[in-house]
């Protein structure tokens, strides 16, 4: 009936009264039961909660009432945004037992535009990694290839997407955490600029880097989701004093005159699959009227580094709440440390130690300037770097990630490989600017290819535009194998 079919053709449907929210959500849960087993995108699945919704919403469209935008959309949400009264875990069994008592200002939302939140999805741990493999309750597989990863943070959230669950997911993007899983997945994955989408109730890992965004089929529906969540918050101090954006409206504009820089740094050290994709997209936009140039960024390279120093330090702060006392697992001890040490080593899995490890050490005293503070300023020499390339450039090109989906296990047991995989997304977050992943074809494996524009802060109209040509020239690829069909 609307399986398959966009975000906002679904919400047509119901707001006219051709289709109901409860017709919409039977057809996603039985997808969801149908083939979830075989991906293990959702950690729970919010059967009774979403046919009330679904109920909610046919009686506003019966009595004349408009639900809101995305009337009636499935949307799964990644489980480290808080959802009330909902186990809400962050893939760890330090929040075994959690019910949140307030929803994240996106959820809400969501809720306010008629959306409806199917379930919660699985992630790497505290959104920790770049495979949803260290998640405490088992991996995430990609609907392409059930024996590769889906990517990660957010790999639940993609791979929902990708099979058809749910048109719509929310994930949230540290260091490439949307758009590498998009990427990975063929689906569409957004990161929006720093503080135009509220924190309140995003469980934080780095609170300078955090930023939540949608991960959709189209980027129509990315767009989208991206205005029904966003805008200023009061709840969220580093939230923008902005209104809610309307990036829909821009999206037939083309790019007839926009000026786009292909980075050297996000194309030369990619897999050559990967990079002749890039290419390929290069091309379609000049044939779309671009003005598309070679360009470079040095600093760039630089990245990696500085954000697993940044990263790892905001992250021990963050984490040093989970001490046993005010929620979640609690190890009884002879002694208040001794609780606190035993329930962080039973609750913590292996990359969140390590990375708590990692930050404490930069922090502590003697190491705080030769690491931390020394990030820091690497970090802002990719600020200005990017600054002066926007002088030059609307909008930049690259790869999202330097490979396609690699198999289960490949990299798990070698943490500088796995961090490799964000070699390509991580300035963005560095930086606070906006950036988009787009499917765009696929490698020799058919597995598939994402396309990364990057613009400048606040630059999500330009980037929008982009994105949307690029899916209309964007080869035709193989569906998923599995897929709620």
């Amino acid at each position: 009936m609307t399986r398959g079919a966009p975000a906002l053709e679904i919400a047509r449907k119901v707001r006219d009264g051709s289709v109901s929210a409860a017709e919409v959500v039977e057809e996603s849960l039985a997808a969801i039961d149908a083939v979830d087993p075989e991906v293990h995108a959702f950690l729970i699945v919010l059967h009774d909660d979403a046919r009330s919704a679904a109920a909610d919403i046919d009686r506003a469209v019966a009595a004349g009432e408009d639900p809101g935008p995305l009337a009636g959309v499935p949307v799964a949400v990644k489980d480290n945004l808080c959802t009330r009264g909902v186990p809400t875990t962050c893939s760890s069994r330090i929040l075994e037992g959690w019910r949140p008592p307030y929803d994240a200002t996106v959820v809400e939302r969501l809720r306010a535009a008629g959306a409806i939140v199917m379930g919660k999805t699985n992630l790497d741990e505290f959104a920790m990694g770049s495979s949803t493999e260290n998640s405490a309750f088992g991996p995430t597989r990609n609907p392409h290839d059930l024996t590769r990863v889906p990517g990660g943070s957010s790999g639940g959230s993609a791979a929902a997407v990708a099979a058809g669950l749910v048109p719509l997911a929310l994930g949230s993007d540290t260091g490439g955490s949307i758009r590498q899983p998009a990427a990975l997945c063929g689906v569409v994955g957004m990161k929006p600029t720093y503080g135009t989408v509220s924190r309140y109730g995003l469980i934080a890992f780095a609170s300078s880097l955090d930023q939540v965004g949608p991960l959709t089929t189209t980027v129509t529906d990315s767009a989208a989701l991206f205005d029904a969540i966003g805008g200023q918050d009061l709840r969220d101090s580093t939230c923008l004093e902005r209104p809610a954006p309307r990036s829909v409206s821009v999206l037939s504009d083309g790019v007839e005159g926009l000026r786009v820089g292909v980075l050297a740094e996000l194309v030369d050290d990619v897999d050559p699959a990967v990079a002749g994709r890039v290419r390929e997209a290069a091309e379609a936009l000049a044939a779309a009227g671009a003005v598309v140039e070679e360009c470079s960024v040095p600093e760039l390279r630089h990245g990696l580094p500085a954000y697993y120093l940044l990263a790892p330090a905001e992250a021990s702060s963050n984490l040093a709440r989970y001490d046993g006392v005010r929620y979640g697992l609690r190890v009884e001890a002879d002694t208040v440390e001794a609780m606190n040490a035993a329930t962080r080593a039973a609750g913590f899995g292996a990359e969140v130690k390590r990375r708590i490890m990692l930050g404490t050490y930069a922090l502590s005293a003697g190491y705080y300037d030769a690491y931390y503070g020394q990030a820091q300023k690497v970090r802002t020499l990719i600020v200005e770097a990017l600054e002066s390339a926007y002088r030059r450039f609307d909008a930049l090109l690259g790869a999202t990630t330097p490979t396609t989906a690699f198999a289960i296990g490949a990299k798990i047991d070698d943490p500088w490989a796995m961090y490799l995989s964000d070699v390509c997304t991580v300035p963005s977050n560095l930086a606070g600017h906006p950036a988009i992943s787009v499917p765009f074809g696929a490698d020799d494996d058919g597995l598939p290819v994402g396309v990364q524009v990057l613009a400048p802060a606040l630059g999500e109209p330009v980037l929008f535009r982009v994105a949307a040509v690029l899916e209309d020239a964007a080869p035709v690829a193989a569906p998923p194998k599995v897929h709620a069909r």
